[in-house]
């Protein structure tokens, strides 16, 4: 395996130094695994040794990916940097404490700048969130055709940079401009402290656009998702409704799913959209090792994707990167019987999963050509590695595009999108 020189504050800038590992012969020369893939055999083991209770491996593993792993080396020095973090803190029942000092950390750096330039640069270099953002204001803008007072409930997770350009169709409508009144319901603790700059950019985007504009922001923070009313959301009788999630429902503790669906049912939409990541971290929550595997699969995908459309020395790299390395500990490290806070749960599922839920009360809504076009257009706007794909799992879908659509990296899907009907 090739290696990385690390610089410590302690060396000098024309010195590098060598870290050394278990590997290492008596003669000071390193020799790694070889396997390829040595990161992922070892974190491996470790998941194993934790489920088996096996203190002694735990240890000597432990120590070993300490050894090997670094946050600013190659892609498995990172994964078994990131993912030692978690199985440390499952071994040693740290996980609650880890996790609230991970997020506070990142609460007090976190501000509306440096969120901004983060969101704005991976959408200029990954289709990660601007594919379902496309593809659900394809599916809203059809489901609004010939409305006049629109309202859209946002519950996502991408500072509103989904709306500038369903702002900029609605101007330019054919017949006459309707008015849209845009109701965000913040779950996530930091993007509440953002939300007043938004405010003030969306209004002003708005009067650019001519577009009569109402922007409300909820905190959703206090109480479950579900347990929301239509008067507190806002919502009139005589508006044209529409929900939009972009990555927020896995954000809702698993027993409570069912609920917000029945909330969406209750405001009668014209559609709603979902966009989640393809991940399953819930049906094998209570088996560690089986969902630590879905693990490493899903994050060596997203760091390998990170590798390939970042330089190395990349800022919004590095805090992408320590993002994940919350979710990671939420995942594997927290016991979800103990509430963290409300919009932390980071369960995770399949589009075929959320498909099982949104079937007892809503149809499902296929992508028309027109949308599924301009997902296309935006892909070849990438790098390639980046694929359409159709998603063929749910057996109740009656439509020819099956229940949704994928986005895929090398082939492997990453993204599902969807649209839901009454």
């Amino acid at each position: 395996m090739e290696r990385t020189t690390h610089l410590s504050p302690y060396t000098s800038h024309h010195q590098a130094t060598t870290k050394h590992h278990p590997y290492s012969d008596s003669g000071g020369t390193e020799t790694c695994p070889d396997d390829d893939k040595w990161a992922a055999k070892l974190l491996r083991e470790c998941a194993q040794a934790i489920s088996d209770k096996d203190s002694g491996k735990i240890n000597h593993l432990l120590w070993m990916l300490n050894e090997l792993s670094s946050p600013y080396g190659d892609c498995d020095q990172k994964l078994a940097y990131y993912f030692l973090q978690a199985l440390f803190c499952k071994a040693t029942e740290s996980g609650q404490r880890c996790y609230k000092t991970l997020v506070s950390v990142a609460d007090k750096s976190h501000c509306f700048d440096s969120a901004r330039k983060l969101i704005l640069k991976f959408q200029e270099v990954s289709p990660w969130t601007t594919f379902g953002h496309v593809a659900s204001n394809g599916a809203i803008l059809e489901a609004f055709d010939g409305e006049t007072k629109l309202h859209i409930i946002d519950i996502s997770n991408t500072l509103c940079t989904q709306w500038p350009t369903l702002l900029e169709a609605l101007a330019t409508r054919t017949d006459e401009t309707p008015s849209l009144k845009l109701t965000v319901v913040v779950t996530a603790a930091m993007v509440r402290s953002v939300m007043k700059e938004i405010t003030q950019r969306m209004e002003k985007f708005a009067r650019l656009m001519g577009v009569p504009f109402a922007f409300n922001v909820i905190n959703g923070s206090n109480k479950p998702l579900g347990k929301f009313t239509k008067e507190e959301l806002g919502v009139q009788d005589d508006e044209a409704i529409a929900v939009n999630c972009i990555g927020a429902l896995r954000r809702v503790e698993v027993e409570e799913r069912g609920d917000v669906i029945r909330l969406f049912r209750s405001l009668n939409p014209r559609v709603v959209t979902i966009v989640e990541e393809e991940a399953d971290f819930t049906s094998s929550r209570s088996d560690f090792v089986k969902c630590f595997d879905e693990c490493l699969r899903y994050y060596t995908l997203y760091f390998e994707m990170l590798d390939e459309s970042f330089t190395p020395t990349s800022n919004e790299r590095l805090m992408l990167e320590r993002e994940c390395s919350r979710s990671i500990v939420r995942v594997l490290s927290c016991d979800d019987k103990h509430n963290i806070g409300l919009g932390d749960c980071e369960r995770r599922e399949k589009g075929n999963q959320w498909c099982e839920r949104l079937n007892e009360l809503f149809s499902h809504v296929g992508f028309s050509d027109d949308v599924v076009d301009d997902v296309k257009a935006l892909l070849k706007r990438y790098r390639t590695g980046w694929s359409l794909a159709i998603d063929q799992t749910d057996p109740n879908s009656n439509s020819n595009s099956g229940s949704g659509i994928l986005l895929a990296w090398k082939d492997e899907p990453v993204v599902w999108a969807s649209a839901w009907k009454p």
